[in-house]
């Protein structure tokens, strides 16, 4: 699929981060699209940014809400592109939307891992099922799922646990990878790539927390504060001094800065995720970091884990991490 011009893209997560971004940029080049999110308000943001930049003339953009993880609310999703766009067929889909959070099996709940898991993991099965007869009547497809770079290395630090993030992205990579032959057997028009970032500077921090906890609220919960805590407790750091509100606005200042201070901007990547669609590339790594994570993960697989990697692992890439 050299252009995307008179196309029909479904993106999920459309809202806000890299979905956005891919919305804009798919609509800035013709293609028709449909996004889902579970706020109306941002893909209203998105909307009005994609009218400002100037599309094509006749380029449609709806906005649905959806939750990813639920199986009816997908089916009503896809039911309701079909008769926005009036077709039965879509070229494009992008299951991008994701969160964050149910780091441990320890110290989070299990509702919010299955949350997360169920998000992250559930979302892209759930997505491809709902919208694989659609892609199959198109003359040609593609499946996009958006992994991470902790789909191949599940961890982000000794002392802060992954588990269902990272869980969920390995799961989104087998089944990317195992995918690719199911299609070749039986619809062989339909392409999938896998597609695994790095640290993207978006709001997936501040919307995780939302997400999770069905708030669209930026103060933080007493619940946020007691994981805030113990984060500082795991570092090893004495606690006691540090006030409730104090710990409010390092929550905040985390999230702000995992966007603000990150490598690549969002724009970027998804230039890059479409970039890769064009070319038909099946494994796209997004971000210089991953490109480096996966070349030094794949150098000693066996000591990826070790407590000296995050200690070795920024040198080896000039210390850009």
């Amino acid at each position: 699929m050299k252009d995307f011009a008179g196309k029909i893209a479904v993106v999920t997560g459309g809202g806000t981060g890299m979905g956005r971004e891919l919305v804009r940029q798919l609509v800035a080049e013709g293609c028709n699209v449909a996004m889902c999110d579970v706020s109306a308000k941002n893909m209203a943001e998105t909307q009005r940014l994609c009218a400002a930049d100037g599309p094509p003339q006749g380029t449609k953009v709806s906005a649905h809400i959806a939750d990813v993880s639920m199986e009816d609310q997908l089916l009503r999703f896809r039911d309701e592109v079909a008769k926005e766009m009036d077709t039965d067929k879509i070229h494009l889909l992008f299951n991008n939307a994701g969160v964050g959070g149910g780091g441990s099996l320890f110290t989070d709940s299990r509702e919010n891992w299955e949350r997360t898991f169920n998000i992250c993991w559930g979302g892209v099965y759930l997505g491809v099922r709902t919208f694989l007869p659609m892609l199959v009547k198109a003359s040609e497809a593609h499946i996009i799922n958006t992994s991470s770079v902790n789909g191949f290395y599940a961890s982000i630090g000794n002392n802060t646990p992954r588990t269902a993030y990272s869980a969920a992205k390995f799961a989104v990579k087998g089944f990317t990878e195992a995918l690719m032959t199911d299609l070749k057997v039986n619809a062989p028009h339909v392409k999938c790539s896998v597609v695994m970032p790095g640290h993207i500077g978006t709001d997936i921090v501040a919307n995780s927390r939302k997400v999770i906890q069905n708030t669209e609220s930026d103060e933080l919960s007493a619940d946020d504060i007691r994981f805030f805590r113990a984060r500082v407790k795991a570092q090893g750091m004495d606690d006691t001094h540090i006030s409730d509100e104090m710990l409010a606005q390092l929550g905040k200042a985390m999230a702000d800065g995992f966007r603000d201070n990150a490598p690549m901007t969002a724009a970027a990547a998804s230039k890059v995720i479409l970039d890769g669609v064009k070319a038909g590339t099946w494994r796209i790594l997004v971000g210089e970091d991953a490109h480096r994570l996966d070349e030094f993960v794949r150098k000693d697989p066996a000591g990826a884990y070790d407590v000296d990697f995050f200690t070795l692992f920024p040198s080896a890439q000039g210390g850009t991490n």
